[in-house]
């Protein structure tokens, strides 16, 4: 997952996916109306260390006080200002079955800043029809739209035998972040950022240890 955006960031990806965890817990402390929160009490909640989210905590510029913790709203806008969910990041998905679909349908994304605008398939039933408020497009049409609308992320949940193509496609149409939930690693440029979503190998992880 390394490229030339995520060199120049001072954290690694393993403090970069409990972060989330943090912003959850303390946008909880804020709808309790706490005014500050402690790492002890994040790492109590989380079953963390505590000298672990202070490391983590300390990537985005915010220093706690001793012995009385984290402005409680400080810390929810430093979190968001460092993830970028402060900003809109408008994103397009590509496949529209029952994954795509139920991605589409989660409100959770546009709470952290992204706002999924359209949809892409090949099947012709389903072109010109909407998932939620989200209309879904012919791929020929995919082009005009990341130009047209300065798309920043596609969300691939395409048959596995189509990834490669579509991604192609993808890249050749400027987009520079994909999600990708196929079980294709893709090839793409080095200035191109991937995410690999592997569900497979979370359930066999969760049928072994259960």
């Amino acid at each position: 997952m390394k490229n030339k955006r995520f060199s120049q960031i001072d954290a690694s990806i393993p403090t970069i996916r409990r972060l989330p965890s943090y912003l959850n817990v303390i946008r909880r402390a804020l709808e309790k109306d706490l005014k500050v929160i402690s790492g002890t009490v994040i790492a109590s909640e989380l079953e963390l260390e505590p000298i672990q989210v202070r490391k983590d905590l300390a990537v985005t510029g915010i220093v706690g006080k001793p012995r009385v913790g984290y402005d409680v709203k400080e810390l929810k806008n430093a979190i968001e200002s460092f993830l970028n969910w402060d900003k809109k990041h408008k994103a397009i998905v590509i496949g529209t079955g029952n994954l795509g679909t139920a991605l589409i349908g989660y409100h959770g994304f546009k709470q952290n800043g992204m706002d999924i605008i359209a949809s892409f398939d090949s099947s012709e039933d389903k072109i010109g029809k909407f998932i939620i408020n989200v209309e879904t497009y012919p791929m020929d049409k995919l082009p005009s739209m990341v130009k047209d609308e300065s798309v920043d992320i596609a969300i691939l949940t395409v048959p596995s035998e189509n990834a490669q193509e579509v991604t192609d496609t993808l890249v050749n149409a400027g987009i520079s972040a994909i999600w990708n939930f196929t079980n294709l690693k893709l090839k793409v440029p080095k200035d191109v950022l991937v995410l690999r979503e592997d569900l497979s190998s979370s359930y066999a992880v969760l049928s072994v240890c259960k």
